[in-house]
């Protein structure tokens, strides 16, 4: 009668691995490096640092083809009396995977006070 072997973790034939680490088995899904919250966070501030804009709201929040993210911003670009005559931006930002943002363009500009696409740009 032969003994077999049982092989426990962190033995030199099988190494243990830590909690929630990947063991790069394709049926494990891959965390992000960086939260949504963090990924939003970063976002901001070097818009903000790059532009002087202080986004207002975010209109989209996705993940890109590449991993990173894609956002678009609300932006007060012109503030006027009434608020509802300010001009406001939409931008568009690209960041990377670690949530540095990559490049940014306004998409459009448009009257706090209206709605739609009507006058953009």
């Amino acid at each position: 009668m032969t003994q077999s072997k049982k092989k426990t973790a962190g033995t030199p034939e099988e190494p243990a691995t830590k909690a929630g680490a990947s063991t790069g088995t394709p049926t494990e899904p891959q965390r992000p490096t960086v939260t949504a919250v963090q990924v939003l966070r970063a976002a901001h501030e070097q818009f903000t640092e790059l532009t002087g804009l202080r986004p207002e709201g975010i209109s989209r929040f996705e993940r890109s083809e590449g991993g990173g993210w894609e956002l678009e911003a609300e932006v007060v670009e012109l503030a006027r009396i009434p608020e509802t005559m300010s001009v406001m931006a939409l931008y568009e930002l690209s960041l990377d995977t670690d949530g540095l943002l990559t490049g940014y363009r306004r998409v459009r500009r448009y009257e706090r006070g209206r709605t739609g696409r009507t006058g953009s740009r």
